[in-house]
């Protein structure tokens, strides 16, 4: 068979979602994967048990030049939604911290009901298959070494930049532009900082130290875990923060979140009054990281002995620590890829191209971006999910 309903090239989490949706409305769908396996970012994804969705998920979760843009398709294929496909099919599964929801298992539980949903539509999907070349039509065709296919629609869902070494590529967002389609600029998002030469040489040994912390960049502020690495800061408030920060800008992180230090000063002088303020610190942040601070910035002597201005100094590098990372560590650790084809470009209930019919851009490769915690898997159910409908 040469000629389909469907043609969707990629075989990832939205791109397999499309499918089932589609060969199960009863049309004709074949999936191409340049990759010799399918659904490799779900089998890696949250520690190899794939974070498929979020309790909490909500068009207030998304980053896109058009926040409204999401609303629809999330309204019309839910967490609810997947989460009643993952009990269809037996998956248990557990929720973490803030809405997160895991496999019990292993990740793989995600891709075999993805194939199940595929085989029950009737869908050829095919792995290891280079396109060539693209040309829109109607019908719309694409060249492979095992020849040409045509198809009535042809759905791009080949994902974003984000983690090379899994096989990601360009190449939804070329054939977008090769195509005068407008695309948002594209950088890694959810992605550790890298900090200086000298910060990395003041903080490297810390490595491996978790703190409950709030990291601010771009007006967003988040409070979870931050991380020292041995380059620079991880963790999920970071991650979450990088996805607002450019380059230049400064984040600024609350060691503390919720006490006040000056309080934590008043509270332990009377009793404590030769007590230096990195050993208080101590029992609020971990020891290596309150020592360091104390080597590093905060001022020496005992509490009865600090004046207002070192209280007020400490509150500063403790409540307002303000970093310029040089860099992010880019594609290589990022989790997705910020911008993508311009939602103004596509229709919000079905994902369609408005200047090329039939033509359809679905999951990472659209300018949608999700927080951190399931977010970005429930846009591609949704997303695909919208197009299969369509279809």
């Amino acid at each position: 068979m040469t000629h389909y309903d469907v043609i969707i090239i990629g075989a990832g989490a939205a791109g397999l979602m499309a499918a089932a949706t589609a060969g199960q409305r009863g049309r004709s769908v074949l999936v191409v994967e340049h990759a010799r396996r399918v659904g490799k970012k779900i089998l890696m994804s949250g520690g190899g048990r794939c974070n498929f969705t979020n309790l909490d998920s909500g068009p207030g979760h998304f980053i896109s030049a058009n926040p409204h843009f999401s609303k629809s398709a999330l309204a019309r294929y839910t967490q609810w939604d997947f989460i009643a496909l993952v009990e269809r099919h037996g998956i248990p599964y557990h929720e973490k911290t803030a809405g997160q929801l895991f496999c019990d298992r292993k990740a793989y539980d995600i891709v075999r009901m993805l194939l199940a949903e595929c085989q029950a539509g009737g869908v050829n999907v095919h792995t290891g298959v280079t396109v060539t070349d693209v040309a829109v039509g109607p019908p719309h065709r694409i060249d492979t070494p095992d020849g040409p296919f045509t198809a009535d629609s042809l759905v791009i869902a080949t994902g974003g930049l984000s983690i090379p070494r899994m096989g990601a590529t360009p190449f939804g967002l070329e054939f977008a532009e090769r195509l005068g389609l407008q695309i948002k600029p594209t950088r890694a998002a959810l992605v550790p900082f890298v900090l200086g030469k000298r910060r990395q040489k003041q903080l490297g040994d810390l490595a491996g130290i978790s703190v409950d912390a709030e990291v601010c960049a771009g007006g967003a502020c988040f409070r979870e875990a931050l991380l020292l690495t041995h380059k620079g800061l991880s963790g999920p408030a970071v991650l979450q923060a990088s996805s607002y920060w450019t380059e230049g800008e400064a984040v600024a992180i609350d060691l503390l979140p919720g006490t006040d230090l000056e309080e934590l000063v008043a509270a332990a002088r009377p009793n404590h009054p030769n007590l230096h303020l990195k050993n208080l610190l101590a029992d609020f942040l971990p020891k290596r990281l309150a020592q360091r601070w104390g080597e590093l910035w905060l001022p020496d002597g005992s509490l009865a002995r600090l004046s207002q201005a070192d209280l007020a100094k400490a509150g500063d590098l403790i409540h307002r620590w303000t970093i310029y990372p040089a860099a992010t560590e880019g594609y290589p650790t990022a989790e997705v890829t910020l911008g993508g084809v311009d939602t103004a470009e596509l229709s919000s209930k079905t994902l369609e191209c408005k200047r090329y019919p039939g033509l359809y851009f679905i999951g990472e490769v659209v300018d949608v971006t999700g927080h951190l915690g399931g977010h970005n898997f429930q846009w591609a159910w949704a997303s695909g999910h919208a197009a299969g409908k369509a279809i």
